[in-house]
């Protein structure tokens, strides 16, 4: 079932032990006949050749290799673990290189854990902490050799700078997971003696589209994935941000002060929160609320006098709501026969108004920022600036994306290499991986809609059948990107793992609420397209009042 992954690893582990990873020291004794200690000691220093790596690389080097007590300051992994940090060099030198760290705890369960970024990444992720959204054991806890990188270049996840670099790119768009992989897995059989039994990828957002990245690109690899809230049409995504920043700031009028947008949420609540039998606070029967949406563009229109700021909204305030309710569609197709963007549950209980929401202040400023623009418009906006234009001082405000001319190859390239839209996920079914996303209905980044679209893809291409065997999808009412009325705690890991090593396919899960003002609620986390219902009886803060229903 493993035949291509297994050859691989058996590789890495013979070449893993050769003298060449530390030049002209002595050679070394077998990896089990020393203590991890004296094993993570000895990787200091060493350089990883690139015929290491599948991909193109001028080879590794491992820059720290340190033991981190059991009682160290800052360790609450609860035991002691070795910590490497080093970086794959670029085959251009003025391409950056990409910095990753690895750590290998010393109660091993056999498993390695690759973990995705996030935005435009350029932060190493450590793999020391919580997953997002898990409960509060780490990874590395549990015994797991985690990993993670910063993607192959240096910034916070808003700068988008590195999309004039060729090679930075491409890293950024796929190679970085491989490189990446691949190096860590050497390492792991080099500190173990043995490469891991398991081997998962988790991530959300951008790391959710590296979730499915792998699964398309390197289905060999992984046994298992958690993608959550997954960037999956970057390009898409990228492109109505743009969108709904011209209608913002290219149309008069169309700013939305951030008190109109709150009311526009408390509408919405107060038409759809009943809907699901519960007056909690949460839309979660989305598809009954949308059949009360033009009763509640109705009641939110201004009609015929000069409104109050907060009152209703006015004609093109609402044109600009309505740029993100439909979503984006193009007269030509980006990779994989992408036509556009879905657009967002925008009168379902999406908020607006926080710092991944709509623009709060109605200046655009030179460079737009997150809260200032919007989070979509300012990440739309960098997109075009950098990876498209390759010019800082291009003016986004005036780039058509239904009629991009000169760079429309630009931008099918770009879906290409960025993208994780292909359906075809048929190597990964047969080698029996998994793959679990979750993500919210309220979503405000990423559409749920447009995940929504890519499962009922996988759907019409396998069937029903063959995608119930391999995936789970968890769509959750309230929850936003990261934020939300309910935010859900949940052992996706556990699940995950369960499932892979044992067979048991999760399917009902009770989710624990994190949301800091109502903390410590509970709900089932229903498989698409069914949601929580409240049952009628018993208390509304606990999973065993709702039921699994269809829409």
């Amino acid at each position: 079932m493993h035949r291509a992954r297994d050859r691989r690893l058996a590789a890495a582990v013979s070449i893993g032990a050769a003298a060449f990873w530390l030049g002209a020291q002595p050679a070394l004794a077998a990896p089990k006949e020393l203590p991890l200690a004296l094993r993570c000691a000895e990787l200091a220093g060493a350089v990883l050749p690139p015929e290491l790596i599948a991909l193109p690389t001028a080879g590794a080097l491992i820059e720290s290799a340190n033991m981190v007590g059991a009682t160290a300051p800052g360790n609450q992994q609860g035991g002691e673990y070795c910590r490497i940090t080093g970086r794959i060099k670029a085959l251009n030198a003025t391409t950056p290189d990409i910095r990753f760290d690895l750590n290998l705890p010393r109660r091993w369960n056999g498993r390695a854990l690759q973990i995705g970024g996030g935005g435009y990444n350029g932060v190493v992720v450590s793999g020391t902490g919580v997953m997002p959204f898990s409960p509060d054991r780490a990874p590395l806890a549990q015994g797991y050799a985690t990993f993670g990188d910063d993607s192959g270049h240096v910034g916070d996840s808003s700068l988008a700078v590195f999309g004039l670099v060729d090679e930075a790119v491409t890293n950024f768009g796929y190679a970085h997971l491989k490189k990446t992989h691949d190096a860590a897995l050497a390492l792991i059989a080099r500190a173990y003696g043995r490469p891991p039994q398991r081997m998962y990828f988790a991530g959300g957002s951008t790391g959710g589209r590296e979730g499915y990245t792998v699964m398309q690109r390197y289905p060999d690899d992984y046994d298992g994935v958690i993608a959550n809230s997954p960037a999956l049409n970057f390009s898409g995504v990228r492109l109505l941000g743009l969108k709904l920043g011209q209608a913002e700031y290219g149309t008069p009028g169309g700013f939305i002060p951030p008190l109109l947008l709150e009311h526009v949420y408390q509408r919405t609540l107060a038409v759809c929160d009943k809907l699901d039998g519960a007056a909690d606070g949460i839309v979660s029967d989305v598809a009954a609320c949308r059949e009360h949406e033009a009763e509640i563009i109705a009641s939110l229109r201004c009609a015929g006098h000069t409104p109050a700021r907060d009152e209703c909204l006015t004609d093109p305030q609402l044109a600009t709501l309505l740029v993100m309710r439909d979503g984006l569609s193009l007269p030509y197709k980006l990779a994989w026969d992408v036509g556009g963007y879905r657009g967002y549950n925008l009168f379902q209980g999406t908020h607006l108004t926080g710092m991944l929401g709509l623009a709060h202040q109605a200046e655009r400023l030179p460079v737009p920022t997150f809260f200032a623009n919007g989070y979509l418009f300012a990440q739309g906006d960098g997109y075009i600036r950098y990876f498209v234009a390759h010019d800082a001082e291009f003016d986004s405000l005036r780039f058509d994306p239904q009629h991009p001319g000169k760079y429309r190859a630009q931008l099918v390239a770009l879906s290409q290499t960025i993208g994780a839209m292909n359906p075809d996920l048929s190597r990964y079914i047969a080698h029996g991986g998994k793959l679990i996303t979750l993500q919210g209905l309220a979503d405000e980044v990423i559409s749920p809609n447009q995940t929504i679209a890519y499962y009922e893809a996988l759907n019409e291409r396998f069937g029903g059948d063959q995608v119930n065997s391999f995936m789970r999808l968890y769509m959750v009412p309230g929850f936003q990107h990261g934020s939300g009325v309910f935010i859900p705690s949940v052992d996706l890991l556990g699940a995950l793992d369960a499932w892979v090593t044992r067979g048991m396919a999760p399917e009902t899960l009770t989710a624990t609420d994190i949301a800091p003002a109502t903390n410590g609620r509970s709900r089932p986390l229903c498989r698409y397209p069914l949601f929580p219902r409240y049952a009628g009886k018993g208390s509304v803060n606990l999973a065993s009042s709702f039921v699994c229903a269809q829409p």
